[in-house]
């Protein structure tokens, strides 16, 4: 069998194959947050078909960094019966499950701010070309960043309880970390940030430390990493790749590489379109590649990979230790399954982003080609 089908681990958990299914946010909660049938539905679809890890859509740590209003909780006690539910949905299927740990930053749902401006971020950006709610946030006081280092150790603590197996910081996309990570956004002039690559990662490196003091030495603690924003001016890959070489020997478990803040375009974010042919697939391969070389920790390549050859050949040539897909797994759940059962077919997935488009527009995740088939 095909060394993509065999167990590894992160720390000491034990992950049925090296297939991930990278987070996805999936507009299903309740109002409160917490979870519904339609999400059971998705995750244990997700874990009946066949993949290793499944990490979950973006969970909201903090009240002031939901992005959407059926976004999925960890901000309270309240959510924990809900989430322990859907940990035993996916490890009676023999998945293991990751709680995406999220924070919009400046992105948050425009609702949850007024006119005192509640929305938060590393720094206010006057004229941004790429973020069209200028005066809309401001910059965090030291003792609000210190709230929310506290929050996502909270999460984690519940998470734990919930049953799932570790934790994702989402540090990636253009929400709250990577904000704090690119010079563009972050334009602070104190310990938080700067010209400094070093404080302009503080805030990624005690959250890690407030965390691993909640849930222990032993709990596996990931983090999704942008390394490079879509524009001039914005994170490079050359400080991308030294902030995920010094992440990796602070203490984190495993690096999912991905894109920074996002650019005009869908060539310039993480939703590449018309992954059509495989010289199109893996369009993060070369960072992921080149930060494996640097760092000791697992590490997961994603990024428009639609086919079992390119998966093979990203973990046979070591450029990886884990294959992450996303918009895939949405039209096929059962993907994975398909190939370690011999069916070695390409992804149905046409990478036309109406699935975003209807999340967006406050729907449900679901594969926009099925879904219109199902209606025709």
């Amino acid at each position: 069998m095909s060394t993509l089908f065999e167990p590894v681990r992160i720390r000491d958990l034990e992950i049925r194959n090296r297939f991930v299914r990278s987070a996805t946010g999936d507009h299903a909660a309740d109002e409160k947050g917490s979870v519904t049938d339609t999400q059971m539905k998705i995750y244990k679809a997700l874990a009946d078909g066949g993949i290793g890890l499944i990490i979950t859509g973006i969970t909201f740590v903090h009240n002031s960094g939901r992005i959407m209003p059926h976004q999925a909780s960890i901000a309270s006690n309240d959510c924990i019966p809900g989430l322990k539910k859907l940990t035993k949905a996916v490890h009676e299927g023999g998945a293991k499950i990751a709680v995406q740990l999220f924070h919009a930053g400046r992105a948050a749902l425009r609702s949850f701010g007024g006119e005192d401006q509640k929305i938060l971020a590393p720094s206010f950006v006057p004229g941004d070309p790429y973020f069209p709610y200028s005066g809309t946030y401001r910059a965090m006081t030291e003792d609000e960043v210190w709230d929310l280092i506290d929050a996502f150790g909270d999460a984690a603590l519940r998470a734990q309880e919930a049953g799932f197996d570790a934790v994702q910081l989402h540090g990636a996309h253009g929400y709250l970390l990577s904000q704090f990570l690119s010079p563009f956004t972050n334009l602070r002039q104190d310990q938080w940030g700067g010209d400094d690559l070093e404080a302009r990662l503080r805030f990624h490196k005690e959250v890690f430390r407030d965390i691993r003091r909640k849930v222990g030495n032993d709990y596996p603690v990931l983090i999704k990493l942008g390394v490079q924003d879509g524009f001039p001016g914005g994170l490079r890959f050359r400080e991308g790749k030294q902030a995920a070489k010094a992440l990796a020997e602070s203490g984190f478990d495993a690096l999912e590489i991905s894109h920074g803040l996002r650019g005009q375009g869908p060539g310039a974010t993480e939703f590449r379109v018309k992954i059509d042919t495989v010289d199109k697939e893996a369009y993060f391969r070369d960072w992921t590649r080149q930060i494996k070389k640097k760092v000791s920790v697992p590490v997961m390549m994603v990024g428009g990979i639609r086919s079992y050859e390119v998966a093979e050949d990203i973990i046979s040539k070591g450029e990886a230790d884990f294959v992450s897909m996303s918009r895939p797994l949405i039209r096929e759940p059962n993907l994975i399954r398909d190939w370690m059962e011999g069916d070695r077919h390409r992804a149905t997935c046409i990478s036309c982003n109406q699935c975003l488009e209807r999340l967006i527009k406050g729907k449900p995740l679901c594969c926009a080609q099925t879904e219109g088939r199902k209606k025709g």
